[in-house]
C-alpha cells in the first residue's frame, strides 16, 4: 500500500508541475486559467487519494474514517475547483479582458 500511495503522490506532483508550467508559459489570461483549473485539480486529487491510500496501510475503523474524510474532500475539490476556474474566467471577460490572438508580427 505504501507504494501505491507513494506512486499516486508521485503523480499527482508531476500534475502540479506541469500546471506550474503551464501556469508561466502561456500567454493570456484565459489560457492560463485551464493549466490552473484542470491540472491543479487533478494533481490534488490523485495527491489526496495516495494519501488515502497510506492512510489504509493498516485497516483499522480510524483509519477507514480518516480515508473517507480525505475521499470527500477530493470530491468536494472536484466540484468547486472547476466551478471557480469558471467564475473567474466570466470575471475576466466581463471585466473586458480580451482573448489573446497572435498578431502579424509573431507569425515571422
Amino acid at each position: 500500500m505504501a507504494y501505491l500511495s507513494l506512486l499516486l503522490v508521485t503523480f499527482g506532483l508531476f500534475f502540479f508541475a506541469g500546471g506550474s508550467l503551464g501556469i508561466l508559459r502561456f500567454p493570456d489570461f484565459y489560457s492560463r486559467l485551464h493549466p490552473a483549473g484542470k491540472l491543479d485539480t487533478m494533481g490534488v486529487a490523485l495527491t489526496l487519494t495516495g494519501m488515502a491510500a497510506y492512510v489504509l496501510g493498516e485497516f483499522t475503523l480510524g483509519s477507514l474514517l480518516t480515508a473517507m474524510k480525505i475521499m470527500l474532500i477530493v470530491v468536494f475539490i472536484f466540484i468547486t475547483s472547476p466551478t471557480a476556474t469558471h467564475a473567474i474566467a466570466d470575471a475576466g471577460m466581463r471585466a473586458g479582458l480580451t482573448p489573446w490572438t497572435r498578431s502579424r508580427k509573431e507569425d515571422v
